[in-house]
């Protein structure tokens, strides 16, 4: 992505009713550019530029024609898939509600209910080739804690994937630092012909986030 070195930073001038952490978020989102160019390229949040960067560097749009956007909201994801495969299945699940994208089916509900991955497939008319997670548990402040909860995100998705993805789809998931568990980077190499964790250079530089991208489903017996 193109930057401008021609922007100053921009301060908060006054943080009233402001706490230290939100004066500091409001300032790092003015002087992000990942933020501006989301606007401009009228994406709903500075995320999307993630997924067409590991689309850009592990080809995961390319042939895409079935997709489920797992933690869809607020939907920069399902944008940047619609944008890339305009004729594609495009099916995604969040608690929160998601303002409408045209050309992609959106389910308002708990992924982690036992009924969301009978909802996902039907509305997707078919096995999906690629599974996307930028899910995440909300935090708590502890760090263990916090790794536990998105983990067992991750895995919820992992065994999504493996019961709904067609012969050579692949399937994407945020993880923390550290990167995926040893059972779990166990079932997805099992499971797939190449694993690689990756940091896109839209994460920002402090956060703990990487993804896992499992490319080449072996299918199932």
């Amino acid at each position: 992505m193109a930057r401008s070195g021609k922007d100053t930073d921009k301060r908060i001038k006054t943080g009233r009713g402001r706490t230290a952490s939100q004066i500091r978020w409001l300032e790092r989102q003015l002087n992000d550019p990942y933020v501006k160019q989301a606007k401009a390229d009228r994406y709903r949040s500075r995320a999307a530029y993630k997924l067409i960067e590991l689309d850009e560097k592990f080809g995961l749009l390319q042939n895409a024609s079935r997709v489920v956007d797992l933690g869809i909201a607020p939907g920069g994801w399902a944008q940047v898939v619609r944008k890339k495969r305009p004729k594609a299945g495009i099916v995604g699940i969040d608690l929160l509600e998601v303002e409408p994208i045209e050309g992609v089916t959106i389910l308002q509900m708990d992924f982690m209910d036992d009924a969301a991955p009978d909802a996902l497939t039907e509305a997707l008319d078919g096995p999906p080739d690629l599974v996307l997670s930028d899910m995440a548990a909300n935090t708590v402040g502890h760090k263990q804690t916090d790794h536990l909860r998105t983990m067992g995100l991750v895995e919820t998705a992992v065994d999504f994937a493996v019961q709904t993805l067609e012969p050579g789809g692949a399937f994407v998931a945020k993880v923390l630092a550290g990167g995926t568990d040893n059972e779990l980077l166990k079932l997805l190499k099992a499971n797939f012909t190449s694993v690689k964790h990756a940091k896109p250079p839209a994460s920002r530089k402090g956060s703990s986030e990487w993804y896992v991208v499992a490319k080449g489903f072996k299918g199932r017996d």
